[in-house]
Protein backbone atom coordinates (compact mmCIF):
# COMPACT_ATOMS: atom_id res chain seq x y z
CA UNK A 1 0.00 0.00 0.00
CA UNK A 2 2.59 2.52 0.78
CA UNK A 3 4.66 1.49 -2.22
CA UNK A 4 1.64 1.99 -4.21
CA UNK A 5 1.01 5.65 -2.47
CA UNK A 6 4.68 6.54 -3.56
CA UNK A 7 4.14 5.83 -7.15
CA UNK A 8 1.17 7.44 -7.27
CA UNK A 9 2.52 10.99 -5.71
CA UNK A 10 5.20 10.41 -8.27
CA UNK A 11 3.16 9.96 -11.20
CA UNK A 12 1.42 12.78 -10.11
CA UNK A 13 4.54 15.14 -9.71
CA UNK A 14 5.21 14.32 -12.76
CA UNK A 15 2.04 15.27 -14.64
CA UNK A 16 1.95 18.78 -13.07
CA UNK A 17 5.64 19.06 -14.13
CA UNK A 18 4.93 18.26 -17.59
CA UNK A 19 2.23 20.57 -17.64
CA UNK A 20 4.54 23.48 -17.22
CA UNK A 21 7.69 21.79 -19.12
CA UNK A 22 6.48 23.01 -22.73
CA UNK A 23 6.13 26.59 -21.60
CA UNK A 24 9.45 25.73 -19.58
CA UNK A 25 11.03 24.01 -23.23
CA UNK A 26 9.82 27.37 -24.92
CA UNK A 27 11.83 30.04 -22.73
CA UNK A 28 15.16 27.86 -22.85
CA UNK A 29 14.80 27.73 -26.44
CA UNK A 30 15.16 31.68 -26.64
CA UNK A 31 18.16 31.60 -24.59
CA UNK A 32 19.81 34.33 -26.83
CA UNK A 33 17.38 36.33 -24.95
CA UNK A 34 16.64 35.13 -21.55
CA UNK A 35 20.00 34.76 -20.90
CA UNK A 36 20.88 37.99 -22.01
CA UNK A 37 22.27 40.73 -19.41
CA UNK A 38 19.56 42.97 -20.80
CA UNK A 39 16.56 40.13 -19.82
CA UNK A 40 15.98 40.82 -16.52
CA UNK A 41 15.68 45.08 -17.26
CA UNK A 42 13.71 44.75 -20.87
CA UNK A 43 11.59 42.04 -18.53
CA UNK A 44 10.72 44.46 -15.46
CA UNK A 45 10.08 47.55 -17.95
CA UNK A 46 7.90 45.86 -20.96
CA UNK A 47 6.06 44.20 -17.80
CA UNK A 48 5.54 47.30 -15.98
CA UNK A 49 4.56 49.06 -18.34
CA UNK A 50 2.20 47.01 -20.29
CA UNK A 51 0.29 46.72 -16.85
CA UNK A 52 0.12 50.25 -16.99
CA UNK A 53 -1.13 50.75 -20.52
CA UNK A 54 -4.65 49.81 -19.74
CA UNK A 55 -5.22 51.65 -17.30
CA UNK A 56 -3.66 54.79 -19.37
CA UNK A 57 -6.32 54.50 -21.77
CA UNK A 58 -8.82 54.58 -19.02
CA UNK A 59 -7.48 57.49 -17.49
CA UNK A 60 -7.39 59.03 -21.24
CA UNK A 61 -10.82 58.30 -21.65
CA UNK A 62 -12.33 58.65 -18.33
CA UNK A 63 -13.62 62.43 -18.71
CA UNK A 64 -15.59 61.44 -22.16
CA UNK A 65 -17.30 58.54 -20.81
CA UNK A 66 -19.11 58.84 -18.21
CA UNK A 67 -20.11 55.42 -17.35
CA UNK A 68 -16.03 54.58 -16.37
CA UNK A 69 -16.41 56.76 -13.50
CA UNK A 70 -18.21 54.44 -11.94
CA UNK A 71 -15.44 52.63 -11.36
CA UNK A 72 -13.12 54.91 -10.26
CA UNK A 73 -12.58 55.80 -6.78
CA UNK A 74 -12.13 59.53 -7.28
CA UNK A 75 -14.43 60.13 -9.53
CA UNK A 76 -13.25 63.40 -10.52
CA UNK A 77 -9.78 62.78 -10.59
CA UNK A 78 -8.11 62.18 -14.00
CA UNK A 79 -4.39 61.95 -14.11
CA UNK A 80 -2.92 64.33 -16.64
CA UNK A 81 0.48 64.21 -18.86
CA UNK A 82 2.23 66.34 -16.09
CA UNK A 83 1.69 63.98 -14.05
CA UNK A 84 1.92 61.28 -16.03
CA UNK A 85 5.08 61.43 -17.71
CA UNK A 86 7.33 62.52 -14.85
CA UNK A 87 6.18 59.45 -13.42
CA UNK A 88 7.34 57.29 -16.42
CA UNK A 89 10.39 59.36 -16.78
CA UNK A 90 11.50 58.47 -13.00
CA UNK A 91 11.03 54.63 -13.67
CA UNK A 92 12.81 54.61 -16.78
CA UNK A 93 15.73 56.57 -15.50
CA UNK A 94 16.32 54.32 -12.33
CA UNK A 95 16.26 51.06 -14.57
CA UNK A 96 18.81 52.95 -16.79
CA UNK A 97 20.62 54.55 -14.10
CA UNK A 98 20.50 51.73 -10.93
CA UNK A 99 18.54 48.67 -11.76
CA UNK A 100 21.15 48.14 -15.30
CA UNK A 101 24.46 48.41 -14.02
CA UNK A 102 23.08 46.17 -11.16
CA UNK A 103 22.20 43.86 -13.50
CA UNK A 104 25.47 43.40 -15.54
CA UNK A 105 27.21 42.96 -12.65
CA UNK A 106 25.62 40.06 -11.46
CA UNK A 107 25.71 38.93 -14.58
CA UNK A 108 29.48 39.47 -15.23
CA UNK A 109 30.00 37.35 -11.84
CA UNK A 110 28.73 34.36 -13.67
CA UNK A 111 24.74 34.04 -14.38
CA UNK A 112 23.10 30.86 -13.18
CA UNK A 113 22.64 28.04 -15.47
CA UNK A 114 19.11 27.35 -16.30
CA UNK A 115 17.74 23.40 -15.25
CA UNK A 116 16.07 21.28 -18.01
CA UNK A 117 13.47 20.58 -16.31
CA UNK A 118 10.43 22.91 -15.54
CA UNK A 119 9.01 22.84 -11.61
CA UNK A 120 5.89 21.53 -10.39
CA UNK A 121 2.43 23.14 -10.82
CA UNK A 122 2.29 22.93 -7.39
CA UNK A 123 5.39 23.42 -6.39
CA UNK A 124 5.33 27.15 -8.44
CA UNK A 125 1.93 27.95 -7.12
CA UNK A 126 3.12 27.03 -3.18
CA UNK A 127 6.54 29.46 -3.71
CA UNK A 128 4.70 32.25 -5.56
CA UNK A 129 2.29 32.21 -2.52
CA UNK A 130 4.91 31.96 -0.10
CA UNK A 131 7.25 34.81 -1.77
CA UNK A 132 4.03 36.85 -1.60
CA UNK A 133 3.97 36.55 2.05
CA UNK A 134 7.09 37.23 2.59
CA UNK A 135 7.37 40.19 0.68
CA UNK A 136 3.99 41.69 2.69
CA UNK A 137 5.59 41.42 5.92
CA UNK A 138 9.24 42.22 4.97
CA UNK A 139 7.06 46.02 3.15
CA UNK A 140 4.87 45.77 5.83
CA UNK A 141 7.84 46.28 8.48
CA UNK A 142 9.99 48.77 6.24
CA UNK A 143 6.66 50.55 5.24
CA UNK A 144 5.64 51.94 9.01
CA UNK A 145 9.31 52.16 9.79
CA UNK A 146 9.72 55.27 6.66
CA UNK A 147 5.90 56.23 8.24
CA UNK A 148 6.70 56.53 11.91
CA UNK A 149 10.18 58.78 12.08
CA UNK A 150 10.10 61.46 10.20
CA UNK A 151 13.30 61.62 8.57
CA UNK A 152 13.20 57.99 6.90
CA UNK A 153 9.45 59.46 5.94
CA UNK A 154 11.11 62.92 3.89
CA UNK A 155 14.34 61.76 2.63
CA UNK A 156 12.62 57.84 1.14
CA UNK A 157 9.11 57.66 1.02
CA UNK A 158 7.73 60.98 0.60
CA UNK A 159 8.52 60.62 -3.20
CA UNK A 160 5.84 57.66 -3.38
CA UNK A 161 3.38 60.18 -1.73
CA UNK A 162 3.29 63.07 -4.09
CA UNK A 163 0.46 61.85 -5.59
CA UNK A 164 -2.65 61.71 -3.18
CA UNK A 165 -5.14 60.04 -5.52
CA UNK A 166 -2.95 56.93 -7.38
CA UNK A 167 -3.11 56.45 -10.64
CA UNK A 168 -1.38 53.25 -12.45
CA UNK A 169 2.36 55.61 -13.58
CA UNK A 170 2.48 56.45 -10.04
CA UNK A 171 3.32 52.62 -9.06
CA UNK A 172 7.52 53.23 -9.43
CA UNK A 173 7.11 57.10 -8.57
CA UNK A 174 9.88 56.56 -5.86
CA UNK A 175 12.97 56.89 -4.69
CA UNK A 176 16.07 54.82 -5.46
CA UNK A 177 16.32 53.69 -2.36
CA UNK A 178 12.34 52.73 -1.97
CA UNK A 179 13.35 50.71 -5.32
CA UNK A 180 16.52 49.21 -4.09
CA UNK A 181 15.31 48.18 -0.62
CA UNK A 182 11.69 46.43 -2.94
CA UNK A 183 14.51 44.26 -5.38
CA UNK A 184 16.05 43.37 -2.23
CA UNK A 185 13.32 41.73 -0.64
CA UNK A 186 12.51 40.00 -3.97
CA UNK A 187 15.57 38.76 -4.66
CA UNK A 188 16.06 37.46 -1.16
CA UNK A 189 12.56 35.83 -1.06
CA UNK A 190 13.14 33.62 -4.08
CA UNK A 191 17.04 33.29 -3.03
CA UNK A 192 15.72 31.37 0.54
CA UNK A 193 12.90 29.94 -1.13
CA UNK A 194 15.08 28.44 -3.85
CA UNK A 195 12.91 28.99 -6.57
CA UNK A 196 12.98 28.01 -10.08
CA UNK A 197 14.12 30.56 -12.49
CA UNK A 198 9.96 29.92 -13.65
CA UNK A 199 8.45 30.56 -10.72
CA UNK A 200 10.70 33.67 -10.26
CA UNK A 201 9.48 34.99 -13.64
CA UNK A 202 5.59 34.42 -12.41
CA UNK A 203 6.17 35.75 -8.73
CA UNK A 204 7.34 39.12 -10.37
CA UNK A 205 4.57 39.02 -13.33
CA UNK A 206 2.18 38.76 -10.85
CA UNK A 207 4.53 41.12 -8.25
CA UNK A 208 4.14 43.84 -10.81
CA UNK A 209 0.54 43.59 -12.05
CA UNK A 210 -1.15 43.28 -7.97
CA UNK A 211 1.29 46.72 -7.67
CA UNK A 212 0.16 48.60 -10.44
CA UNK A 213 -3.88 47.55 -9.78
CA UNK A 214 -3.37 49.08 -5.79
CA UNK A 215 -2.24 51.91 -7.23
CA UNK A 216 -4.46 52.32 -10.79
CA UNK A 217 -7.92 53.74 -8.90
CA UNK A 218 -9.94 51.68 -10.28
CA UNK A 219 -12.09 49.61 -8.57
CA UNK A 220 -13.72 47.00 -10.72
CA UNK A 221 -16.11 43.41 -10.13
CA UNK A 222 -13.11 41.56 -10.69
CA UNK A 223 -10.54 43.04 -9.28
CA UNK A 224 -8.35 41.33 -7.31
CA UNK A 225 -9.51 42.30 -3.33
CA UNK A 226 -12.97 40.91 -4.80
CA UNK A 227 -11.56 37.82 -5.55
CA UNK A 228 -10.04 36.65 -2.41
CA UNK A 229 -12.42 35.98 0.54
CA UNK A 230 -12.83 37.24 4.05
CA UNK A 231 -11.08 40.71 2.94
CA UNK A 232 -7.54 39.16 3.61
CA UNK A 233 -6.72 40.46 0.33
CA UNK A 234 -6.86 44.64 0.64
CA UNK A 235 -6.10 45.44 -2.89
CA UNK A 236 -6.92 49.14 -4.75
CA UNK A 237 -9.41 50.28 -2.45
CA UNK A 238 -7.04 49.06 0.85
CA UNK A 239 -3.83 51.29 -0.59
CA UNK A 240 -5.70 53.84 -1.84
CA UNK A 241 -6.89 54.94 2.08
CA UNK A 242 -3.56 54.88 2.73
CA UNK A 243 -2.69 57.43 0.36
CA UNK A 244 -5.30 59.60 1.15
CA UNK A 245 -4.94 59.29 4.99
CA UNK A 246 -1.14 57.87 5.48
CA UNK A 247 -1.26 56.04 8.91
CA UNK A 248 -3.43 53.54 7.89
CA UNK A 249 -3.42 49.85 5.61
CA UNK A 250 0.34 49.48 5.13
CA UNK A 251 0.84 46.11 3.75
CA UNK A 252 0.64 46.45 0.17
CA UNK A 253 -1.36 43.39 -0.51
CA UNK A 254 -2.91 41.13 2.48
CA UNK A 255 -4.61 42.74 5.76
CA UNK A 256 -3.50 40.34 8.16
CA UNK A 257 -0.64 42.13 9.71
CA UNK A 258 -3.01 45.76 9.74
CA UNK A 259 -5.59 43.58 11.44
CA UNK A 260 -2.76 42.49 14.07
CA UNK A 261 -1.29 46.01 15.15
CA UNK A 262 -4.77 48.26 14.53
CA UNK A 263 -3.69 49.70 11.43
CA UNK A 264 -6.38 48.21 8.83
CA UNK A 265 -9.13 50.54 8.23
CA UNK A 266 -11.89 50.26 5.72
CA UNK A 267 -13.34 53.49 4.87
Amino acid sequence: MSCRNTTELHILGSSDQLVLQPLWDQLRARDALTQSPLFAVIFSISTYVGFCLPFVVLDVLCPWVPALRRYKIHPDFSPTARQMLPCLGQTLYQHAVFVLPLTLLSWACGPAPWPREAPELLQLARHVLGCLLLFDAEFFAWHVLHHKVPWLYRTFHKMHHRNSASFALATQYMSAWELFSLGFFDAVNVTVLQCHPLTVLVFHVLNIWLSVEDHSGYDFPWSTHRLVPFGWYGGVTHHDLHHSQFNCNFAPYFTHWDRILGTLRSK
